[in-house]
């Protein structure tokens, strides 16, 4: 499969270098790098199974690779989900994954673990340093509550709000940690096309605040608006990489989406057979629908 990759990046806050993930004997994700600019908003698409949701773990701790290296800031990123979280790098699941019996002010409160430093016997004493430290995660929790339109809700128990409302509070609760860079999965899956205009919104607002974003979606229209570049990943593999007026045209995208056989990496143009493209698909959807069943069960980063 052959590979473009076009535009460039200043200031780099993530860089993905050859990252390939391997369950066995399938290949998940395979040889992908990626990097995403300080001020940028990348987004990530491709097929179903195409490895996205594989490569977002990857990034975030979750999976370790079985080749290749992340760095954020120009330092190689830790193994373990909660120091990738410290280090300065949020995520959302593309499963919603709130505390349901907490209420929505409390649901954000939790994503500012990483930004405390008061230990446990600080917690049972309850101090001044406590009390302060306390003070100051409920205000920046409500300044984000806010951001998000979620203020009026903050006494609300996260399963009561509606299902748009639950994505916020996802996204607001990922910002509570000061990330530099955000990664959203699929953020508006799910929604109303006036839902998805105000997630688009709300990720441009993060945008300006200073958080770089990464986002993995299937709605093309709100990709294509809202990126500054786009990178397709087709069977693991990253195809194409550049703005999404280049990215739209390329006949390789069109194919994929279509499941027409794209080129292979020898060049000779004879491409994978089409039973061969649906069988790899279909063993890399069954890795990503075994992957989202251990997520459930897992813990958030």
């Amino acid at each position: 499969m052959t590979t473009t990759t076009l535009g460039t990046t200043t200031g780099t806050v993530l860089e993905a270098s050859g990252v390939t993930m391997r369950f066995g004997g399938l290949t998940a994700v395979r040889d992908v790098s990626l990097t995403v600019g300080s001020g940028e908003i990348v987004g990530l698409i491709g097929p179903n199974g195409a490895g996205k949701t594989t490569f977002f773990n990857c990034l975030t701790g979750l999976y370790v690779p079985t080749e290749g290296a992340v760095s954020y800031k120009g330092t190689r990123l830790s193994r373990k989900p909660h120091l990738v979280t410290q280090a300065g790098i949020a995520r959302t699941f593309q499963n919603i994954r709130l505390f349901a019996n907490m209420t929505v002010l409390e649901n954000v409160l939790v994503g500012r673990h990483t930004r405390t430093k008061e230990g446990l016997w600080s917690a049972l004493l309850r101090g001044p340093g406590f009390k302060k430290a306390e003070t100051t995660s409920e205000e920046r929790a409500m300044e984000l509550l806010e951001f998000t339109g979620l203020a009026h809700k903050r006494d609300h128990l996260a399963r009561n709000l509606p299902y748009g409302e639950q994505r916020k509070l996802e996204i607001a609760r990922a910002l509570a940690s000061e990330p530099g860079l955000l990664l959203l999965d699929e953020p508006t899956a799910g929604m109303n096309p006036q839902e998805t205009r105000a997630t688009q919104d709300l990720v441009f607002a993060i945008r300006d605040r200073g958080t770089a974003v990464l986002v993995i979606e299937h709605d093309m229209r709100f990709i294509f608006n809202l990126c500054d570049r786009v990178a397709v990943l087709v069977q693991g593999q990253k195809l194409v990489e550049g703005t999404p007026d280049i990215v739209q045209a390329d006949e390789r995208v069109i194919a994929a989406y279509l499941g027409t056989p794209v080129e292979n990496g020898n060049g000779n143009g004879n491409g994978d057979s089409t039973a061969e493209t649906a069988e790899e698909a279909s063993k890399t959807n069954t890795a990503e629908t075994a992957e989202a069943a251990d997520e459930e069960t897992g813990d958030t980063p």
